[in-house]
């Protein structure tokens, strides 16, 4: 990808003379004469006018862009359209402005597919990092005449769902964070430490209590085994990370976090809260119903309560209302599900399931909150018990000889 000069002739009969960016020299030549122009000269880019940002995502060295950069994307598209800006147009402002290579050379794509003929979502569906949800609503919007609304729905849909993802991430870093330092510590304790201790006690001849034993016990295996125990635990991550992966792998891990204590609230919650937000959204964009839940299947993360939605969906698409089939769900509350049905039957749908949504945002917090207060001193203490009763061990015989003497 770079910028070919060229010279030519125009479809006006003049000369004329520029750049394109393209993705090699056919590609060039192909566009120019989409444009009209008959090329006379063209050459390539040498080294030094290689876009290296495209180039290494090209080559798969850089990672595509994220849901940051979408969302900012998405937010201007919209100021852009709002403001009467031509689709094409706004694109192309867009990709000369985005920093980022990854998304900057999507959006020429985009660009390049509409100038073929295709329509935007038919050409955003086309590029990786656009989710079915995401083009299904643009398609809406573009149907619509209302494309700057739905762009607006969706940035402050990602926006909420970054939002919940920020919030147990930071629940889970400080956690983390202490489990780390403390199994360091208390590594180095046994590694380091203990066999300092034991020559101590080999030296004096005391008698050694069996608490001390163990300490000492643990020590000596860690002393022989932690070189062999390092790739045994990567090794060991390596291949949960991979079965998880897959489909079976994927089902047995989500049905597990489910019903994981303190943490299985928070999965659950934070999976309806989704559902519900996107149901609104393709609901308010005009998407039907049956349409909506599909999409709405094809993007919940977890693939147990995927299953209980797409079983609601056919149960909808043979004539029942949604409200009878969430009620068999157990996970799914009554008072929500009742809220669901007053919504169907006002034909506010849409309007009930965004406050369904605020109500799962608002317990998922809750739970995140309960769930900080409580993990920390649990690890604190357990992690102060085990490193107190590795020095306790260490100088309980010192404390035993002491007395004798």
């Amino acid at each position: 990808m770079g910028n070919f000069k060229y010279t030519g002739v125009g479809s006006d009969g003049k000369k004329v003379d520029g750049e394109i960016d393209a993705k090699d020299l056919k590609h060039a030549k192909r566009v120019l004469r989409r444009n009209g122009v008959r090329v006379q000269t063209i050459k390539a880019p040498s080294a030094l006018d290689i876009d290296l940002g495209v180039f290494l995502v090209q080559k798969g060295i850089l990672k595509p862009f994220g849901m940051i950069e979408l969302n900012r994307f998405t937010k201007q598209f919209a100021i852009l359209i709002n403001a009467g800006v031509p689709i094409l147009e706004s694109l192309e402002i867009l990709a000369k402005q985005e920093r980022n290579p990854a998304l900057r050379l999507t959006i020429k794509s985009i660009v390049e597919n509409i100038g073929a003929g295709k329509s935007l979502h038919e050409s955003m569906a086309k590029q990786k990092g656009f989710s079915k949800l995401y083009t299904s609503l643009v398609k809406a919007g573009e149907a619509a005449g209302i494309l700057d609304g739905i762009l607006t729905k969706l940035s402050e849909f990602m926006e909420k769902q970054d939002a919940i993802r920020k919030k147990v991430k930071g629940a889970l870093t400080y956690p983390t964070i202490v489990v780390v330092i403390g199994t360091l510590v208390t590594w180095g304790l046994m590694y380091f430490v203990v066999p300092q201790f034991v020559q101590m006690l080999k030296e004096g001849n005391q008698e050694i209590p069996g608490i001390t034993q163990f300490v000492i016990d643990v020590s000596n295996f860690l002393q022989e085994y932690t070189l062999l125990m390092v790739p045994i635990l990567a090794g060991g991550l390596l291949i949960f990370s991979n079965y998880i992966k897959t489909k079976q792998g994927k089902i047995t891990w989500d049905r597990f976090t489910m019903q994981a204590p303190l943490f299985g609230g928070i999965i659950i919650k934070g999976s309806l809260s989704s559902f519900s937000r996107t149901l609104a959204t393709m609901l308010t964009a005009g998407v039907p119903l049956i349409d909506s839940l599909e999409i709405c299947i094809e993007t919940l993360d977890n693939t147990q309560i995927a299953k209980d939605i797409k079983t609601v969906k056919e149960a909808v698409i043979k004539g029942k209302s949604i409200t009878e089939p969430l009620g068999r769900i157990k996970y799914f509350p009554p008072l929500v599900n009742q809220m669901v049905k007053v919504g169907e039957s006002t034909g506010n749908l849409d309007e009930m399931l965004i406050k369904v949504a605020d109500v799962f945002e608002q317990e998922t917090e809750e739970l995140i909150g309960n769930l900080t207060k409580l993990i920390e001193p649990i690890i604190l203490v357990g992690l102060g018990g085990v490193i107190g009763t590795v020095l306790i061990a260490m100088y309980m015989p010192i404390f035993m000889q002491a007395g004798g003497v």
